[in-house]
């Protein structure tokens, strides 16, 4: 993970210093903008592996000599079927047309991301007082 954070963090530099010159030379501000906010970006992700990779073992990609087979192995849990990330795109696309054709739809597609929020955070919390 170490090595995923400093290249994040290369790109990070790349994109600002393509910011600055591209801010001076064209004096747009909607391009100079978004350039600031993927050097932004790529910054945080950057960040966020490099201080991921300290607090975890040093996995098989971080090992010049490893082989192919090192990481080999369970990545972790993904849940096999879950209906909460439906629920989640149905209340962000009715969010998206209520910031198009009107501001009352918000009131319906506000609940409807909260629920899905909600049930894919506990989808499977048992409770504290549970072993299973």
């Amino acid at each position: 993970m170490k090595i995923q954070g400093h290249m994040f963090g290369w790109l990070a530099a790349f994109i600002l210093v393509a910011a600055i010159v591209y801010g001076y030379w064209s004096k747009e501000p909607v391009g100079t903008t978004a350039l600031f906010l993927a050097f932004g970006l790529a910054a945080m992700i950057g960040y966020y592996l490099v201080f991921t990779a300290r607090r975890v073992d040093t996995g098989a990609q971080d090992n010049k000599e490893a082989e192919v087979a090192d990481d080999a192995g369970e990545l972790g849990f993904f849940s096999p079927h879950s209906w909460q990330p439906l629920s989640l795109a149905i209340g962000g696309a009715l969010a998206f047309l209520g910031v198009v054709l009107d501001w009352w739809l918000l009131y319906f597609s506000i609940p409807v991301i909260l629920v899905g929020i909600y049930g894919w955070v506990f989808e499977y919390y048992r409770g504290a007082d549970q072993n299973q």
